[in-house]
């Protein structure tokens, strides 16, 4: 008999199998019939009598998510069902995948990232609250191909792997991308791309947490490893109580609600 040494902790669909032991692999989970995917960043507006506009951010950043899936028969419900109930409500986060962030847009970028060797590295130290980066490791070549742009896109997805910062799980999307020969001239000289490898990135939210760099003196340290490759939302059920219909066919009509749980 197999043994595991953990469990499955993102919601099942068809690229995360569950066991009925609660491990990873068994029988895939069902896929999503649509979601709805927010962003909700809370700011205060205030008005003067002239009609200036004075704005300010009140509260931290969070991603929303909400499923729909198609009726089920019970051998597809009972896995997704049981696997939130084991999250007792809102009391344990879990993980989710969006369908749409399997892999990046550029395919090329998606070969390259799907190499493990090819790591994606944050170039220098950077504070929370910034809302740029230069990434390195944007090579020209793919498994030995040659002249193909390793690059993300606007609308790309990352997490960032932190081996001395376990907390770090917020998850961020890419809003522009910048090249060492294509770039923002408002970008000081020490903030822009300078060689093919490397990408000027600006993404959304604000950066949650400190990041370093990846490299000191040649030597990797483990710090701020850009994850592409299937990022991964930390979410809780936004409400205690979970709810099924079971109709007349004998199909199970199951939604639910998430929203982003950083760390």
């Amino acid at each position: 008999m197999a043994t595991f040494a953990s469990l499955l902790n993102t919601l099942p669909d068809p690229n995360n199998p569950i066991g009925e032991g609660g491990q990873a692999g068994g029988t895939d989970g069902p896929g999503f019939k649509s979601i709805k995917f927010t962003s909700q960043a809370p700011v205060q507006i205030s008005r003067t009598n002239s009609g200036r506009v004075i704005t300010r951010q009140i509260a931290g950043h969070k991603w929303g998510v909400s499923i729909t899936y198609n009726p089920m028969t019970r051998d597809q419900f009972e896995p997704i069902f049981s696997f939130l109930l084991q999250r007792k409500g809102r009391l344990n986060p879990f993980y989710v995948q969006l369908p749409n962030q399997y892999t990046a847009r550029d395919s090329a970028f998606a070969a390259c990232t799907a190499v493990q060797s090819n790591l994606i590295k944050n170039e220098y130290a950077l504070t929370r609250g910034m809302d740029y980066m230069v990434q390195d490791n944007h090579d020209t070549t793919v498994d030995g191909s040659s002249n193909v742009t390793k690059s993300p896109k606007p609308g790309d997805m990352f997490t960032i792997s932190n081996s001395k910062d376990s907390l770090h799980t917020k998850i961020y999307r890419v809003t522009r991308v910048m090249t060492n020969t294509t770039y923002w001239t408002g970008l000081v000289t020490a903030d822009r791309p300078t060689n093919t490898s490397e990408r000027g990135i600006y993404f959304t939210p604000n950066l949650q947490r400190d990041v370093g760099v990846t490299d000191v003196n040649g030597t990797d340290v483990g710090d701020g490893i850009m994850v592409y490759k299937n990022p991964k939302i930390r979410v809780i059920l936004n409400k205690d109580i979970q709810e099924y219909s079971l109709g007349t066919n004998n199909l199970y009509t199951f939604s639910l609600n998430l929203e982003e749980a950083q760390a």
